[in-house]
């Protein structure tokens, strides 16, 4: 055999499925969208279908497949974020793994104290801050739902707090329709204009249906938004498998699946080629607490299964890992985060969110985010593999050090040490004297330690003066309209 190349390197990659059972769930999730089809709350979208030639009955609405596969042509197979200076930050394809924070939640576990309270808008600014100084962790999303300012416009203030705190890309909830619009035209304003923005984005917009099967309106409208303006979206319905999804995996895989490419094919029909990414969430309902068990492997299992599924139509897939059912930084936050990280980072997800998410779901905590941090980056090591090549195999190293030598004092061993060994900043590797001496700190000491420092001296890369004001007067005048329609409807 000619060898036509003579270094190799292949990243460690698991699979869950084969290619027949995946084909067996893409029959079956175009039988389900075809034949069961969806219920749709939004009238114009359900004119929109029906001109496409959807069978719509009221508010339920079938889509032959053809139409959900010509639509699949148009949407692109992958797209880059930018950061907030238009710089290339993530290419959202393939298998490449990209990490971001938690989301949502209406407590925190206070960053500098420890205590849970209710999530202020301050601490999600304290979150990006911590996020942008974690050199793995790639993007950012509001680290809670802001419970200190109106429900309705709290988009527009966890908007600010986040991208006044970090470069890096967004990822955001919008609470309303409107209050999404003036996400973006901020967004835009930050960018350099809206033409900026589409060309090179640095927010993606996380529209959430209610499964099984439903499609609001509000939640429409934000697809639609999105859409209008080419802005990357994310697909992010949570299936729960025995509530609202089948109890069995592979039929929670399948509405998913069904459910994801409803969203892709309503996009598509608005706007043709705008970015959408193939995903869901899969949601483990604890049946003794009535909990979604965010640490449970059949959690990470689904979703690696559904990523195979998208990347079998080149899609980007869209993950949830380093997040643990544990109240404290104790070894149940270490296994739980782990587990979800490593195994999903071997299934090659693209965007996975929600390190930093503690107690179910119900709190975000920049101390379980900075030890997630440490994870992936364990995690990034062991996925990148072996590079075998004349230089890594080391012939004439091993013949000049020869029997009983060492090492050490090798130039080899100089240019490589960094390459091939992972350097931890939160492990504990010292002496049992030397970590005696110290006071025997725990692993959650180091992280409060670590997550202090951050806090008290980490600067953000401030944003000019004059659009940190138009951002602010965007914000004043989207929470103006919103309330005054809030009052009116």
């Amino acid at each position: 055999m000619i060898q036509t190349s003579r270094t190799y390197q292949s990243s460690v990659d698991m699979r869950v499925l084969t290619d027949d059972q995946i084909w067996e769930i893409r029959q079956a999730a175009f039988e389900v969208i075809e034949k069961s089809g969806f219920k749709c709350l939004h009238e114009e979208a359900r004119r929109m279908l029906a001109t496409a030639g959807a069978v719509v009955n009221d508010e339920r609405v079938k889509i032959p497949r053809y139409i959900v596969e010509g639509c699949l042509t148009a949407v692109p197979k992958g797209w880059t974020i930018y950061d907030r200076h238009g710089r290339r930050a993530m290419e959202v394809e393939g298998r490449k793994s990209h990490y971001s924070t938690s989301t949502a939640s209406p407590n925190t576990k206070d960053a500098l104290t420890g205590e849970y309270h209710e999530t202020r808008v301050a601490d999600i600014a304290t979150g990006a801050r911590v996020a942008d100084a974690m050199p793995n962790i790639d993007f950012v999303m509001p680290m809670g739902s802001s419970q200190d300012v109106d429900g309705n416009v709290a988009d527009l203030h966890e908007f600010e707090a986040v991208v006044t705190n970090t470069t890096k890309p967004m990822v955001f909830i919008g609470y309303t329709p409107t209050g999404c619009e003036y996400v973006f035209e901020m967004a835009a304003i930050v960018a350099g204009g809206m033409d900026r923005l589409r060309e090179r984005p640095f927010v993606m917009l996380y529209p959430e249906a209610i499964s099984p099967f439903v499609f609001p309106r509000e939640v429409v409208d934000r697809i639609f938004i999105a859409a209008d303006r080419f802005m990357p979206q994310v697909p992010g319905a949570t299936a729960q498998p025995g509530a609202t999804s089948p109890m069995t995996l592979a039929g929670t895989v399948v509405q998913i699946t069904a459910e994801s490419l409803i969203h892709i094919t309503l996009a598509q029909l608005r706007k043709p080629g705008c970015p959408v990414s193939m995903s869901g969430n899969v949601g483990v309902l604890d049946m003794a607490t009535a909990l979604m068990a965010f640490g449970a492997p059949e959690g990470s299992l689904g979703l690696a299964a559904q990523a195979q599924v998208a990347q079998s139509f080149g899609l980007p897939t869209w993950g949830l890992a380093g997040a643990t059912d544990a109240k404290r930084l104790d070894a149940q936050a270490g296994i739980e985060s782990t587990f979800g990280i490593f195994s999903q980072a071997l299934a090659g997800l693209n965007l996975i969110h929600d390190v930093g998410y503690m107690a179910s779901g119900m709190a975000c905590s920049c101390e379980q985010l900075v030890m997630g941090n440490e994870i992936i980056g364990m995690t990034r090591r062991f996925v990148e593999g072996i590079r075998v090549d004349a230089d890594t195999l080391a012939r004439d190293v091993i013949d000049a050090v020869g029997p009983g030598g060492n090492f050490l004092a090798q130039r080899h061993t100089v240019n490589h040490l960094r390459k091939e060994l992972w350097q931890a900043r939160l492990l504990n590797r010292q002496p049992i004297a030397t970590w005696q001496a110290a006071g025997q700190p725990t692993m959650e000491d180091r992280v409060r330690e670590e997550v202090r420092r951050i806090v008290e001296t980490h600067q953000p890369e401030p944003l000019d003066g004059s659009i940190l004001e138009e951002v602010q007067r965007l914000k004043r005048e989207g929470e103006k309209e919103i309330l005054a329609r809030m009052k009116k409807e």
